[in-house]
């Protein structure tokens, strides 16, 4: 393949992935797979996508999680997903302002036989603390159901906010066939919320950010060891370690690396998007990858890749590697604890990259502009004239924190 095509088709690809959203991966087109390659949509007609076990549940699930905020025309999408074997579906109370919630409720009505093949997960807020039953009582009531599969609390960053009380809610919620099992997802100091559970002993499943960026370090290493020691079930989410430049920021623009990656994967016979999802599976401790699929292409293409027998060579995996080298400083990678600190925990840095990854690399902007504006309007206003040359150099990814921060007071405030 020249240069030139490998140039046009990445161009391709990027457009296509920020029109489609997060975690996106794009259609196996027929022209771009080969004998050896994901495609087939007509040979997998009869195929579902592997299971693998959820910790020490005793439950498999499929390693591909339909994730996303749904509406009510996403019915034939979730029904197709059945078909195809993606049976672990997330969503959460705030997507879409409940009505992710509701438009499974609305399939669960019209196919209430496909409610013991799913394996559900939502998640409520941080803020519903003090007020658990309230709130999943709510979800059950949308989601049209008298169970959760595995209840997460959304976007812990403090392990100890998991306390005696939430314990103690999450038995007696058990007991009542309420929930069947109980965890968090994370987005911000994985590692610390993950070694931390795998002490308390009594997690169930962890949903965190996990990619081939992330993979690799000793700190994330050492944290999912624990977690399988401890028989937590892992789900890996962000797999496709979007930067919050965007695919192409105003820093490391598209390089050499960037077009060897995608003229070598298309040769092969899948995308450099399924590629990173293929760097996932590639470890058995992850039970499934949870990727927001909100149409037929994306759910199309990650079935293909789930699908699949080829595995990444240590050629290919040495690429992504490189790959997440070279462009590290556009990538957020969670580790608030070293930033934050620096200038006083004035700002939620963390926070504000995903947002602006969301809007760059999701194309997201509503749903950026809408979580950035929960952020105290005096912290927002401090933005702007904080100094954030100390926590830069803390940054082990060493981004440009100061002009992302005062990018994002721009782009979504």
């Amino acid at each position: 393949m020249s240069k030139k095509i490998a140039n046009s088709s990445r161009r391709n690809f990027l457009k296509t992935a920020g029109a489609v959203g997060l975690g996106s991966i794009l259609s196996p087109v027929e022209n771009l797979v080969n004998a050896r390659g994901l495609s087939a949509a007509n040979e997998s007609k009869e195929k579902v996508v592997p299971t693998r076990p959820f910790g020490n549940t005793g439950v498999e699930v499929s390693i591909l999680g339909l994730g996303g905020a749904f509406n009510r025309s996403n019915q034939l999408l979730l029904k197709q997903a059945v078909k195809m074997g993606v049976t672990y579906w997330d969503t959460a109370e705030i997507y879409a302002a409940g009505l992710s919630e509701q438009a499974i409720g609305k399939y669960f009505q019209k196919y209430p036989e496909d409610r013991k093949d799913i394996f559900l997960v939502t998640k409520p807020s941080m803020s519903a603390r003090n007020d658990l039953t309230r709130h999943l009582d709510y979800s059950l009531e949308r989601l049209k159901t008298s169970y959760i599969d595995l209840y997460l609390i959304h976007m812990l960053a403090d392990i100890s906010w998991m306390g005696e009380d939430i314990k103690s809610w999450a038995e007696k919620t058990k007991a009542k066939g309420k929930i069947r099992f109980f965890g968090f997802s994370t987005h911000a100091q994985m590692e610390k919320c993950m070694l931390g559970a795998a002490k308390l002993g009594w997690i169930d499943g962890i949903m965190t950010s996990y990619n081939y960026r992330l993979m690799h370090t000793d700190s994330m290493k050492r944290a999912v060891n624990a977690c399988i020691k401890a028989g937590i079930g892992l789900t890996a989410m962000k797999t496709q370690a979007e930067k919050a430049f965007g695919y192409q920021g105003e820093v490391g623009e598209e390089n050499e690396t960037a077009e060897k990656f995608t003229e070598r994967f298309i040769e092969k016979g899948y995308t450099f998007e399924q590629a990173k999802l293929k760097a996932v599976w590639d470890n058995p401790n992850i039970a499934s990858v949870c990727s927001y699929m909100t149409n037929m292409t994306v759910l199309q293409a990650n079935v293909a890749a789930a699908l699949s027998k080829t595995k990444l060579s240590s050629e290919d995996k040495g690429f992504l590697k490189r790959y997440a080298k070279e462009t590290s400083s556009q990538y957020c990678a969670g580790c608030a604890h070293n930033c934050e600190p620096a200038i006083n925990n004035e700002v939620p840095i963390s926070d504000v990259m995903r947002y602006l990854m969301y809007n760059h690399s999701y194309g997201e902007c509503k749903r950026a502009i809408s979580l950035f504006k929960k952020i105290p309007s005096e912290v927002r206003k401090l933005m702007v004239s904080i100094d954030y040359r100390e926590a830069e150099q803390k940054c082990p990814q060493k981004m440009q924190i100061g002009k992302l921060m005062r990018k994002a007071t721009v782009e979504l405030g």
